[in-house]
């Protein structure tokens, strides 16, 4: 017994009725259906939720390529603002560089004033480890009539002395190096002293100073200059403060602290004296 065939249609066909019914709703769309309220039903049923759920989806995409376009917005104006915020920043950090530069020329400038030596001015390129300008190295040297022995100074007053000289670099030693001794004297009184290095004091702000006479009539906030006696040194030069004064154990001396008046942990420029004390 033969099996009966299945009902086939061509795909043609199916797309041809499937395209008249469009066509056919379309039309209702437009014509009057209260004639037809069950087809008007069937439109409200199938028609108007499709519309409405293609409005979301449309809505939906929309506000999606907005926001995303917000977001690229947003994205360019920060990465302006922060290439803008580096510029900035970096154009702080050189004017405070250049200011801090400017200060220190005004007081070199000034300390020339003040001493009326020869000098030449130099410019600090190298120093030992640690945060104190102990011993450093200026671009000055044999060939711009720099020599060992001569004194060096900065800010309101002595730096230190030269200690040795290559054609066009100089090594200067500080006052507040632990080998470093000064023969001072203080202004008020003319009492002789010894203004010794200590870097482990510079942390306080001071270095010592020894040997005064017992009899000295020393208080705190006394001048202390280079001496008149000194072997290198020339005088008057203006070291520091006294800051505290006691009677030694010996009962003979005095000693205490003074006070710098250059600041050793920021040295750019300084002046050096080019004549040397006579022996």
């Amino acid at each position: 017994m033969k099996r009966k065939n299945k009902f086939s249609m061509p795909v043609k066909y199916l797309l041809l009725i499937l395209s008249s019914i469009c066509i056919f709703l379309c039309i209702l769309s437009f014509t009057d259906l209260s004639a037809a309220p069950y087809l008007k039903n069937i439109t409200g049923y199938v028609l108007v939720p499709s519309q409405q759920g293609l409005n979301h989806i449309g809505q939906w995409f929309s506000e999606k390529a907005d926001n995303l376009e917000q977001l690229k917005e947003v994205m360019a104006e920060n990465e302006a603002l922060r290439k803008q915020n580096n510029a900035l920043m970096e154009e702080n950090s050189r004017l405070a560089l250049e200011r801090t530069e400017l200060e220190e020329l005004r007081q070199i400038y000034k300390l020339d004033e003040t001493y009326d030596y020869p000098k030449i001015m130099a410019k600090v390129i190298g120093k030992d480890p640690g945060n104190w300008f102990q011993i450093f190295q200026i671009d000055k040297g044999s060939a711009d009539g720099i020599k060992v022995d001569m004194n060096v100074i900065s800010g309101n007053g002595l730096v230190g002395i030269v200690t040795s000289v290559s054609e066009h670099s100089a090594v200067v030693r500080s006052i507040i190096d632990d080998s470093s001794n000064v023969s001072a004297e203080f202004s008020l009184t003319s009492d002789i002293c010894n203004v010794a290095g200590d870097l482990s004091l510079m942390n306080e702000g001071k270095i010592r100073v020894e040997d005064i006479s017992k009899d000295a009539g020393v208080e705190p906030g006394n001048t202390v200059v280079t001496s008149h006696i000194s072997t290198k040194f020339l005088p008057g030069i203006l070291i520091g403060y006294v800051s505290d004064i006691s009677i030694d154990a010996n009962n003979l001396t005095k000693s205490g602290y003074v006070t710098p008046v250059v600041d050793f942990e920021h040295l750019t420029y300084v002046l050096v004296i080019t004549e040397l004390k006579q022996k």
